[in-house]
């Protein structure tokens, strides 16, 4: 699993052969129409990686925004993600074909299990998602907030190579262990909140940082993580010139310092996403 920069100029993920752009577009809480606008504003923008799921409620106006843009369908990575109540067998194959109906798609290029799900056997489940992809429904497979010891078993149970684990990620919350296992399995990390949801932006180093190179406090966290040898971040925004800023970070580098000044800011109680009742016992607790 490397970083490589592809004919186009941009900076991809290889996972397992699969190559994923490190900046996608978001759309976890956005209403339809602003998910179909920002989609859209976002794909024009230069991204071409979206990430939808079926419990946003937002998948049809995803594949409208994926519409909009006028960008060719073989340019886009798109991913969608089942929810844990689809998890059995044959379920879960009906979900994605449900997903793409919805998104007016034939097919996605990642469709992930969205949590993990001790009610039902994560062999059922990865062996559902790996029938999926054997029926074309989609083009790769993976997970999202899967543990070390999660993903460990979902390989094992896996046919098809898994491409990523989509999880929590940004500053404040260290993601070591499961980077170095995510590395072993040639599997990338997509990190969703990778700008913790803005709450990291009135720290000093971010903001002294951001002076140095004349950008905004967003920018440099973005920066940060796109530097990262296999992260990609799905950064969310509802603001058409969010849309914009978080694109706007391929004209300066950080420096060593300074990516482990930024490092350094994880802390115990750093995450932001643990649901009582689905959260796994996490590998970094937060």
């Amino acid at each position: 699993m490397i970083d490589i920069v592809e004919a186009n100029g941009a900076r991809v993920v290889e996972a397992n052969g699969v190559h994923i752009p490190k900046i996608g577009f978001g759309t976890f809480q956005l209403e339809p129409a602003v998910a179909r606008a920002r989609v859209r504003d976002a794909l024009v923008t230069g991204y071409r990686h979206i990430d939808t799921a079926q419990i946003y409620d937002n998948e049809e106006a995803v594949g409208a925004g994926i519409r909009d843009s006028g960008v060719p369908r073989e340019e886009i990575l798109v991913t969608t993600k089942v929810w844990v109540d689809r998890f059995r067998d044959g379920d879960l194959q009906r979900s994605a074909e449900e997903s793409l109906k919805r998104l007016g798609l034939d097919d996605v290029d990642l469709l992930l299990l969205h949590w993990p799900n001790p009610d039902v056997p994560l062999a059922e489940s990865v062996g559902a998602l790996n029938d999926a992809r054997r029926r074309g429904l989609t083009r790769h497979i993976g997970v999202s907030n899967f543990t070390v010891a999660l993903v460990r078993e979902a390989v094992a149970e896996s046919d098809a190579p898994l491409v990523t684990n989509q999880v929590e990620y940004h500053p404040y919350l260290a993601q070591d262990a499961l980077r170095e296992e995510l590395a072993r399995q040639d599997m990338a990390l997509t990190a969703y909140c990778p700008l913790g949801q803005g709450r990291i932006f009135h720290e000093g180093v971010i903001r002294r940082i951001a002076r140095t190179h004349g950008k905004e406090p967003g920018q440099v966290v973005l920066r940060w993580q796109y530097e990262q040898p296999g992260v990609a971040a799905i950064p969310r925004t509802s603001k058409a010139e969010r849309v914009h800023s978080n694109f706007d970070i391929f004209d300066f580098e950080l420096s060593d310092s300074e990516m482990g000044e930024i490092a350094c800011l994880a802390r115990a109680d750093g995450r932001i996403i643990n649901p009582a009742g689905r959260a796994p016992a996490w590998d970094n607790p937060g």
